[in-house]
């Protein structure tokens, strides 16, 4: 015997969920799209900068006092947070493998990297 079909009336909703939307029909002709950008100078003049202190640092006047926090120190093979120090050649490095980069490292290119971040020192 045939396997009975059994007819049915489904209603489909007009929007699926999991679907994209196409920008035509969430944005008809002539309507605006939601999000606009300011430029520096559209916030300047909204914000009316001339009732602050000269000493309250704003996108005006960027001069501000210094962090609070201490400096963040980076490897300088990687870039990477460093918090070790090579005490032979003052380099940082984040790593175990990173240290065994600097160790294997002549000492010109160790003065290199020394001199990138302003510290060179001469090595003995």
């Amino acid at each position: 015997m045939e396997a009975e079909v059994l007819e049915a009336n489904i209603l489909l909703p007009t929007h699926l969920s999991f679907k994209r939307i196409q920008m035509s029909e969430k944005y008809p002709k002539g309507h605006a799209r939601g999000r606009h950008w300011k430029h520096l100078k559209q916030i300047l003049q909204a914000e009316n900068y001339q009732i602050y202190s000269s000493n309250e640092p704003n996108y005006v006047n960027i001069e501000s006092p210094p962090s609070m926090y201490p400096s963040k120190k980076f490897c300088d093979i990687t870039g990477f947070e460093a918090p070790y120090i090579d005490p032979r050649t003052n380099l940082r490095y984040a790593n175990t493998d990173v240290f065994k980069c600097i160790r294997s490292l002549p000492n010109e290119y160790v003065q290199r990297y020394l001199a990138l971040r302003n510290a060179a020192v001469v090595l003995k």
